[in-house]
């Protein structure tokens, strides 16, 4: 059932060219979206459904570069029984704690709540990292069949790690491939510091063998360059370019915060992405980014802080004003970029018939020209009224249409509580 998009003001999301314009969009993974001057030329059928969009914009939807809906149940829990005081111990104290205690229903909370802030924050598509060493096999499918249930398409890994031990990293290998044999997937690793050589090897024979790409943490805090110098005597990029991880379009680094001119040209001629996640960086005070000498490759995430990439974006080139080579244009850039990354690696669900309509009032004039200081200065989330996924309505004048949201909530909050009463 194609739906029609009547009176829209159309924004390229490559190009950034304005265009007064009707538009049908039709239904399925990567279909077509069809543009029209004369809204009486459109072929209509009873079944169509047609959304007036006269004062609003439409554009192309956005995708998360780097998740982790497994933090959803997080926000407002109770402090740690320890207060960290450097980054190891916010992962000992709190993370490593909560993704221990995950169960089922936890899990499936978890991806319905994100699924849910993904869609209503004007994302379609999102690329996870997820983690629960108590409760591994089947939890990739148990997430996907709730972004699924949102209408979210996604790109899901399972974080394989040495930290809870050689069973648990073994169990995370074979999810990854149970699931990489029914799946569009990546294989993910935690970080370096917590994956000896057997495990990356066994990592990096699945990417292999499946065809996918790594999704790691790539030296997020010093602590992942000192480790590394340590045990192995090189520093983390050059030992993931040594296991061939930097060889595939679909490898992801998450961070790369603390690297070297060396590394910065071992990721510049090789072919992985690199995802930047500002908030979580300043939050966790390990650094700043900066890309410089990184190439073009720089895509954006939210490493689990929240769901809106526009805010995502606005984060990165705010604090890149104090270290990075960021600018107005090289901000949208890395916005976009993970829509780049989708497609060169033929990963489906981020067709051109995934759209947004923003109502965005403005007092002054909104054009191509002078698009990237409305898309930092003016944009949110807060503007977008209904989400398009694959050509179905999944949000109508901002109301979820998939699924019941109170219900949802009402589920959300009882795994919460029983996650915080473990914790």
């Amino acid at each position: 059932m194609p739906i029609i998009l009547k009176n829209t003001k159309y924004i390229n999301w490559e190009t950034l060219e304005f265009s007064e314009t009707h538009i049908k969009v039709n239904q399925g993974i990567n279909e077509s979206i069809e543009f029209y001057c004369d809204f009486d030329k459109i072929t209509i059928s009873e079944d169509d459904q047609i959304i007036d969009c006269k004062g609003k914009y439409v554009t192309k939807s956005f995708a998360v570069g780097h998740h982790h809906a497994y933090s959803a149940l997080s926000r407002g829990m109770p402090a740690p029984k320890q207060s960290p005081n450097n980054f190891l111990e916010i992962l000992k104290y709190i993370w490593w704690n909560l993704d221990k205690s995950l169960d089922k229903d936890m899990i499936e909370a978890s991806a319905l709540a994100t699924a849910i802030a993904c869609a209503k924050a004007g994302s379609t598509f999102v690329i996870d990292h997820h983690a629960s060493p108590n409760h591994i096999k089947g939890s990739m499918e148990l997430m996907a069949k709730a972004f699924e249930k949102v209408g979210v398409d996604h790109l899901l890994c399972y974080e394989i790690s040495d930290r809870d031990g050689i069973k648990i990293a073994e169990e995370g290998i074979e999810e990854t491939e149970d699931y990489l044999n029914q799946h569009q997937a990546l294989v993910g690793l935690h970080a370096s510091f917590t994956v000896g050589d057997e495990t990356m090897k066994r990592a990096a024979d699945s990417m292999r063998k499946k065809d996918s790409g790594i999704h790691i943490h790539t030296a997020e805090d010093y602590y992942d360059q000192e480790q590394c110098l340590q045990k192995h005597g090189k520093r983390v990029v050059e030992r993931l370019n040594e296991f061939g991880v930097l060889e595939s379009s679909k490898s992801i680094l998450g961070h790369c915060l603390h690297i070297d001119e060396k590394e910065r040209e071992l990721i510049k001629k090789g072919k992985a992405f690199v995802v930047q996640n500002m908030e979580s960086n300043l939050n966790n005070n390990v650094g700043l980014f900066n890309g410089e000498n990184l190439g073009d490759r720089i895509m954006l995430g939210t490493d689990g802080m929240h769901s809106e990439m526009i805010r995502s974006a606005q984060a990165a080139f705010f604090s890149g004003q104090a270290k990075d080579n960021i600018d107005f244009v090289s901000a949208y850039e890395r916005f976009r970029k993970v829509h780049e990354y989708l497609k060169i690696n033929n990963f489906k669900g981020d067709g051109e018939n995934n759209l947004v309509i923003l109502d965005y009032p403005t007092p002054t004039e909104f054009n191509q020209d002078n698009f990237f200081g409305h898309f930092l200065f003016g944009w949110s989330s807060n503007m977008i009224t209904d989400v398009i996924s694959n050509g179905k309505l999944i949000i109508k004048d901002r109301i979820l249409q998939t699924i019941n949201e109170e219900e949802v909530w009402k589920f959300t909050k009882e795994q919460a509580n029983r996650l915080w009463k473990i914790l």
